[in-house]
């Protein structure tokens, strides 16, 4: 019921408050000695960094900044691949009591322009030479910044380019030697700078990625994201901890709060992480052999969609034993113990497929954690199925990030847990989710009107999520308020449940659920293009023809129908798609039609395709159309 308060389950482990990140770090530094804590990629492998070595980087990095003149509060902006130059650089800034501001590699001149401008940076740290060169074209108009840090220089004497007179530019090397020499008692000069950081300090603006309009700067304090990393994790009794504990894949950008928490995490108990560049991924994983790593549902959809794809590529009695062997792992549902007819069935599909994709990814996962947006039942219990448990998050960058998560003896598929220690979450008479506690954001940066329109005088946060909680008191996600829409017929739609259906077969990349102000709800569906291919493969249909014809061809197009239709079983019939249009386009950040984070930036994605939402309602006569100029094919359910 509406204004009943959900916290976490009386089995939870506590709410741990008051602690700062550093304070994280020389607790872990004490307590495990890691040679291999932070792994960097290199053409040959990953070079390996101590843990305690790592926090000695840290503390010149900071000794080092300070001495170039940035004063306590600083503001400092990072444009760093996701690796250990971000960790040491971001641990730097902390110990030295400074603010960094990282921004997305994938944002264009313009959006990364606006956040220094805004946050007032007055240094930036980059990772390589090409990262410099990104920076070289918008230093020139932003005076305040006038120390820009290089932290690989990379091999040979490369031309750099032109930076503003008033610009120096320094090694990350360079600065910690300066660091190193800055005091007579270095270890005096870090308790001095430890002594300044309080847990309500702010550590981080970490600037949205903005589906719609100008990114807000989010403000978080140094507790916002400890109570987090402390608690998220710290309820895994069987996380190994120290260097003999898990090992970690890390791939997702830094840049954003969900790994970045996550690392923090990692760095507390002292395990090994490598990382690993997402195009790399597929290689990494035998190589590295993680036992973690955390994910968004999009690249587990691709492993699934992967795992098909060699199926239907098979022949005989592989490609029998293949398919039986998805069959039985789609029937599996880890909520319901199978009979024992179902057992024996699994046991031998363990043996004969799981095995194998479990191998996939280094042979020994026992978590993956998901963030960034729902994970589709099916899939979850299919990777279960396989031996792999999945555990869902649910939160955003202003609640540092999570709000709730489902433990692995309280997993539920279909929903995203229950609330971390210490969290309060309920729902509003609207259906939107609020929460409350020491993970919500101090507010948004220089803008107090917005952070007003969201955080109430008692400290609830209004998350813009519409939800539920059932019985067990799991909750459930159900849509974006902002993305709901009206029908001309007065019926509001949530479009996600829908796009999430359609989404989680592998033939779809994307799907976006039109019909704002129209009678009915349509469609736009990106295919993912390699996956048509190896369905038309399947249909005996020629695979070298263009995609546009490809996806002409009446049996895809079928396939395609039984997608949505499947997709609309179960919905209110007001909110079932009618028509839908197949684009043969890939929605990308470099688009700028996804975010950073892979949310779809619908009105830009509305502007995009006005020609192809037009087509799906003109009227009855010449529907469906052949196509339109795009190459976009026109169908009904």
């Amino acid at each position: 019921m509406p204004d009943s308060i959900h916290t976490a389950p009386p089995d939870a482990g506590p709410c741990v408050r008051g602690r700062t990140l550093p304070g994280l770090l020389y607790d872990a530094a004490e307590a495990y000695e890691n040679p291999r804590a932070l792994n960097q990629p290199t053409e040959t492998g990953w070079r390996p960094l101590s843990l305690d070595r790592f926090r000695e980087r840290a503390e010149e990095t900071a000794l080092g900044l300070r001495a170039l003149g940035l004063e306590r509060g600083a503001r400092v902006a990072l444009l760093l691949e996701s690796d250990v130059h971000f960790c040491v650089a971001d641990m730097g800034c902390l110990i030295g009591g400074l603010i960094d501001v990282p921004l997305y590699l994938s944002s264009s001149e313009d959006q990364m322009q606006y956040v220094m401008e805004h946050a007032e940076a007055e240094a930036l740290v980059v990772s390589n030479p090409k990262r410099l060169a990104q920076a070289a074209e918008i230093l020139p108009d932003l005076p305040r910044i006038d120390t820009v840090i290089l932290c690989d220089p990379g091999e040979g004497e490369a031309e750099r380019p032109a930076l503003p007179d008033r610009v120096e530019l320094l090694t990350l090397e360079a600065v910690q030697e300066r660091g190193r020499t800055s005091a007579d008692d270095q270890a005096a000069a870090i308790e001095a700078l430890r002594a300044q950081i309080d847990a309500d300090d702010l550590a981080t603006i970490i600037y949205t990625s903005g589906t719609t309009g100008r990114p807000k700067g989010v403000m978080l304090s140094h507790e916002n994201i400890s109570s987090n990393a402390i608690t998220s994790v710290g309820e895994l009794d069987d996380f190994e901890t120290g260097p003999d504990g898990e090992v970690v894949i890390s791939f997702l950008p830094l840049t954003h709060v969900f790994a970045r928490m996550l690392q923090y995490a990692y760095m507390m108990r002292g395990v090994s992480v490598y990382f690993v560049h997402p195009d790399d991924l597929v290689e990494a994983f035998p190589k590295v052999r993680p036992t973690v790593f955390a994910s968004v549902p999009r690249v587990l959809e691709k492993v699934y969609a992967g795992i098909k794809k060699k199926i239907m590529a098979m022949q005989g009695v592989q490609k029998a034993i293949g398919e039986w062997g998805l069959s039985v792992a789609q029937d599996y549902d880890m909520q319901e113990p199978g009979s024992t007819l179902y057992s024996m069935k699994h046991s031998i599909a363990d043996r004969l497929v799981f095995r194998k994709w479990r191998a996939a990814l280094g042979g020994r996962v026992k978590y993956i954690v998901i963030g960034g947006a729902a994970l589709q039942p099916d899939l979850a219990n299919i990777l279960a199925a396989a031996g792999i448990t999945t555990l869902q998050g649910y939160g955003l960058t202003e609640t540092s990030p999570v709000i709730t998560y489902t433990r692995p003896w309280r997993n539920k598929p279909g929903t995203v847990g229950e609330p971390l220690p210490g969290v309060e979450v309920k729902i509003a008479d609207d259906g939107e989710i609020l929460t409350r506690g020491p993970h919500v954001m101090q507010g948004y940066y220089k803008q107090p009107d917005k952070t007003n329109a969201v955080l109430t005088d008692d400290g609830w946060f209004h998350t813009g999520d519409i939800g539920e909680f059932d019985d067990e008191g799991f909750l459930k996600i159900t849509d974006r308020k902002k993305d709901l829409f009206k029908l001309s017929t007065g019926k509001y739609v949530m479009p996600q449940p829908i796009e999430n259906r359609m989404g989680s077969d592998p033939l779809v990349d994307n799907a976006v659920v039109v019909g704002s102000d129209h009678k009915f709800c349509a469609a736009l569906v990106f295919p993912s293009l390699e996956q048509v291919r190896a369905q038309a493969k399947e249909f005996g249909l020629d695979t070298e023809q263009d995609i546009d014809d490809l996806l002409a061809e009446p049996d895809i197009v079928g396939a395609f129908q039984s997608i949505v239709q499947s997709a609309n079983e179960g919905m209110d019939h007001w909110s079932t798609v009618k028509r839908f249009a197949l684009i043969p386009d890939e929605l990308t950040v470099e688009s700028d039609l996804l975010t950073p984070t892979l949310k779809i930036r619908r009105p830009r994605v509305h502007d995009a395709y006005a020609d192809e939402i037009e087509a799906l309602y003109r009227s009855e006569e010449g529907f469906p159309g052949p196509r339109t100029a795009r190459g976009a094919v026109l169908t009904a359910v």
